[in-house]
């Protein structure tokens, strides 16, 4: 049987699925949540491990979905997380499963989620400097990450790509080591512009580190020529280093917006459809699930919430109003 869609009205269609396992978190990012985190969602809203993997093979199987990412909050808390990737493998060994974390847990996970199935991972790091690293996730855990990075490596999960956000007035000036370091580990380094997704909502666009100034900064110290390979639906803009062979990414999400080549659908950790970061209306499908609807029909709820995508996230817009929730309970 040949899939359905998840198209929306500007011909744009959804093939890579982002679900979020867990609102909950072991950092305490300050551009996420305040220091002493938020209200959790009640374990009885939370998708248990067979409605994720009901929903994944509605994604694969029925609409199209071609790539699935796990996020959180932190996937790694997700007790279950190891048997829902074995589970979407066994059902879907073509579907390429990837994880987005903040490593903390991986140096005692990589190998078991790689024989699982999981393909790659994504990993946050803003800072290489440990002194850096605690004030910005409030937690002293840098060696932490960096076993786990090191673990995924060997395991055979990458490339191994790191997300980075730069603060200004704490890791702004910090981007041209970071790169070095990812460099020379091996490591795919993305620079991301700060979103207005932040619990507290305290985000502004005044003070975020835009891409123009990020690469101003990195081109004072690297030779950084634009990838000559389509960008494609890819978030990231790409630049080859040094003549190669390393690249680096910068998504500017703000100041650069690729609305218009997205292909990106989110399920929450509570069964919401989110057809961007930025939506302020969700669908629900754990209704869906929990009354008794069919594959088709839940299939057919999906792709009625992904026809009433916005044409653009629209930040610049003077109407524009944050979403209520943040990016750890909407995941990445």
């Amino acid at each position: 049987m040949v899939p359905l869609q998840l198209a929306d009205r500007y011909g744009r269609v959804a093939t890579d699925l982002r679900v979020s396992l867990t609102d909950r978190c072991n950092l305490r990012c300050s551009y996420c949540m305040p220091p002493e985190g938020l209200d959790w969602l009640p374990t009885e809203q939370v998708l248990t491990d067979d409605e994720v993997v009901r929903l994944v093979g509605i994604g694969v199987g029925l609409l199209g979905v071609e790539e699935v990412r796990f996020t959180g909050g932190e996937p790694l808390v997700r007790r279950g997380l190891l048997d829902i990737v074995s589970r979407v493998h066994a059902e879907h060994p073509d579907v390429e499963m990837s994880l987005t974390t903040n490593a903390l847990g991986l140096a005692r996970t990589a190998q078991a989620l790689k024989d699982a199935g999981l393909t790659r991972v994504n990993a946050s790091l803003d800072t290489i400097r440990a002194e850096t690293f605690a004030e910005i996730t409030r937690r002293d855990r840098l060696h932490d990450v960096v076993a786990g990075l090191a673990a995924a490596r060997a395991a055979g999960l990458g490339p191994v790509k790191i997300n980075a956000v730069l603060l200004r007035g704490t890791n702004d000036d910090q981007a041209p080591e970071l790169l070095r370091w990812a460099l020379a580990e091996g490591y795919e380094l993305r620079i991301i512009e700060q979103m207005p997704l932040d619990a507290q909502h305290g985000w502004s666009r005044e003070a975020m580190v835009t891409a123009e100034e990020t690469l101003e900064r990195l081109e004072r110290e690297f030779v950084l020529t634009p990838a000559e390979e389509p960008r494609g639906s890819a978030p990231a803009e790409l630049f080859t280093v040094d003549g190669g062979p390393g690249t680096v990414g910068i998504i500017a999400s703000v100041t650069r917006p690729f609305c218009g080549a997205c292909d990106r659908v989110r399920l929450t950790a509570d069964g919401q459809v989110r057809t961007c970061l930025f939506a302020r209306e969700e669908s629900d499908l754990r209704a869906a699930l929990r009354g008794g609807a069919s594959d088709a029909e839940i299939a057919e709820r999906w792709r009625v919430a992904m026809w009433g995508k916005a044409a653009g996230h629209g930040i610049d817009d003077p109407s524009f109003l944050q979403p209520d929730r943040p990016m750890s309970a909407i995941g990445g």
